[in-house]
């Protein structure tokens, strides 16, 4: 038996699974972040919202109304990430799957930049520092979790606010539909962050 969650996508309720509602919630949030300041942020976000519908629903079998992550991972694939994304009408044209030229742009510019410094929320602890500290250096994850444990002792806990600055300061990567769905505590500092920057930003405006 698993949970289901009932969502509003573009004002009508759809039904998920629980892990398809925390992918999604994840994408959502990550192509809110990337449109912040954009003026046409809530018009292309209910463009996306209704394009994941549409395509989740035309995926579903016959009988079936609960999406799971069998419908929504192809669905997100098919539509890509929104970073290049720069107008209403863009945004509608990739949501709609119509920009393949879009798709392939965005994601030769994600290919090309592997080593960026970014968060990295799919498989992290907390928010995804050490992840994305880790894939910059090319080095392993757990290397640079132990260093950090080390010196949180030797610095007498004084590492947790460089932490809190790196969580505010590193961008996020874009959530890869392919991998795994982010655990709850990294999904609620992702939302939490992304929230936090917003708030900064209208009152430095």
């Amino acid at each position: 038996m698993k949970r289901v969650i009932t969502a509003s996508l573009n004002r009508n309720a759809f039904q998920f699974e629980e892990d398809a509602y925390a992918r999604l919630e994840g994408w959502l949030a990550d192509a809110s972040a990337r449109l912040q300041g954009d003026p046409d942020r809530a018009e292309i976000l209910a463009d996306l919202e209704q394009s994941v519908a549409d395509k989740c629903s035309r995926r579903l079998p016959t009988g079936r109304t609960v999406i799971t992550l069998d419908e929504l991972v192809p669905a997100l694939q098919e539509i890509g990430h929104v970073e290049a994304v720069e107008s209403a009408s863009a945004a509608t044209a990739v949501a709609a799957g119509a920009s393949a030229e879009h798709g392939a742009t965005a994601g030769g510019a994600s290919a090309s930049a592997p080593t960026a410094l970014q968060q990295i929320s799919q498989g992290a602890w907390i928010s995804g520092v050490c992840l994305g500290l880790a894939r910059s250096a090319s080095i392993d994850a757990t290397l640079v979790r132990v260093i950090a444990l080390l010196l949180l002792f030797v610095t007498g806990g004084g590492l947790i606010l460089l932490y809190g600055v790196l969580m505010l300061i590193m961008p996020f990567a874009p959530i890869d539909p392919a991998q795994p769905p982010m655990k709850a505590l990294p999904a609620k500092c992702r939302a939490a962050i992304v929230y936090l920057r917003s708030k900064l930003s209208a009152l430095s405006n």
